[in-house]
């Protein structure tokens, strides 16, 4: 994420520690442009309270709702101004990929609302309806893509280390599942709680990647951003649910720091607490539940993940115990006591060094 505010941040996929890499080891150009995004990030956070954030929206009602999926593409035309001229729509739509970035991001958000609205019967982020609407070609050599609490930003990358960022379907699922998280739970975005948003975010965008690809848990390859890194750089994603730790390791950014284990956990102060760097944890325990329970990741594993995030005993300074023990409650609820379920995902968080509370019930 880019922003420090607990409340309503605005929501990246780049991990900054990358950058302060590249704005540190990189060649003038790379410098530049590392330089430009952080900055143009911070910028972002001091804006943050003044546009209408979805907070603002769902107190307008239902009755402001639109029915069905409603998709809006702007193009900031490299520009900084937000949103942009419209570009597509759900009337009209991209006919081909002629521009790349507006074709991804409209099948991107379509993917994304399909997921939430056929697997867990959810009405677009915000489970009213809300439209969807994306920017494509922010700024110049912009290395990121964000969630500002009403609509997703593209930037197109700098050309040598990044891909544009709408190549990457998980990283348009992740964006939006930040909104998700926002409205159902409001997890403070700082350390452990902050952790588990930026891995719920990982979760189901693998998940909506994963589906659009009918793959099972096993086929999958659990990268986060595959595809955003250029040829120059060693590295296969921004993460790696499977192997945390283990996505790049380059001269230029350095290499994954995520642990994949409490024994590793990074006490930090940085990002927010490492909020990008111990996601791995969770991130990790999903994986091996996911796998462990077989078949399409979707249909159990990501519904135990979805009903705890919807869970009222989930409070906004949750920690991993806690949530932990939340998924192996949800399990119980969902699939029996008698179900091999709970004993798997109780299974999967000990792999990762949290013990949870045997057949923990909710109230």
């Amino acid at each position: 994420m880019c922003s420090t505010s607990s409340r309503h941040p605005i929501l990246c996929i780049m991990p900054p520690h990358i950058l302060r890499e590249i704005a540190q080891r990189g060649n003038d150009v790379q410098r530049r442009a590392a330089t430009n995004t952080l900055a143009v990030d911070a910028t972002f956070r001091l804006l943050r309270a003044t546009p209408q954030t979805m907070a603002t929206r769902l107190r307008l009602g239902p009755a402001a709702a639109l029915a069905g999926k409603r998709r809006t593409i702007y193009s900031a035309n490299q520009q900084q101004d937000l949103p942009g001229v419209v570009v597509a729509t759900e009337e009209k739509p991209p006919k081909d990929a002629s521009d790349a970035a507006v074709y991804e991001a409209f099948q991107g958000l379509g993917a994304t609302w399909d997921f939430y609205a056929e697997i867990y019967g959810r009405q677009s982020i915000d489970d009213e309806g809300m439209p969807l609407d994306a920017t494509v070609h922010f700024g110049t050599d912009y290395n990121n893509a964000f969630w500002n609490g009403e609509q997703m930003v593209f930037g197109d990358g700098d050309g040598e280390i990044f891909n544009r960022f709408t190549v990457a379907l998980d990283v348009i699922g992740h964006e939006l599942t930040h909104g998700v998280t926002e409205d159902e739970a409001g997890l403070v975005y700082m350390y452990q709680p902050g952790a588990l948003n930026e891995s719920i975010s990982d979760v189901f965008g693998s998940l909506i990647k994963q589906r659009a690809a009918g793959q099972t848990a096993r086929d999958a390859d659990w990268l986060i951003g595959a595809g955003l890194f250029t040829s120059a750089v060693n590295g296969s994603a921004l993460r790696s649910m499977k192997a945390p730790g283990t996505a790049y390791d380059d001269a230029l950014i350095g290499k994954d720091p995520q642990p994949g284990h409490m024994k590793n956990y990074s006490n930090t102060q940085e990002d927010n607490g490492g909020v990008h760097i111990n996601s791995g944890i969770p991130n990790k325990a999903f994986y091996q539940a996911a796998v462990d329970i077989g078949g399409f990741a979707w249909e159990k594993a990501g519904r135990i993940w979805y009903e705890t995030l919807r869970d009222s005993a989930l409070r906004n300074n949750t920690g991993f115990t806690r949530f932990a023990n939340l998924t192996v409650s949800t399990a119980t609820r969902l699939y029996g006591p008698d179900s091999p379920l709970p004993a798997i995902v109780a299974n999967a968080w000990a792999t990762v060094g949290i013990v949870t509370a045997p057949r923990v019930t909710t109230t």
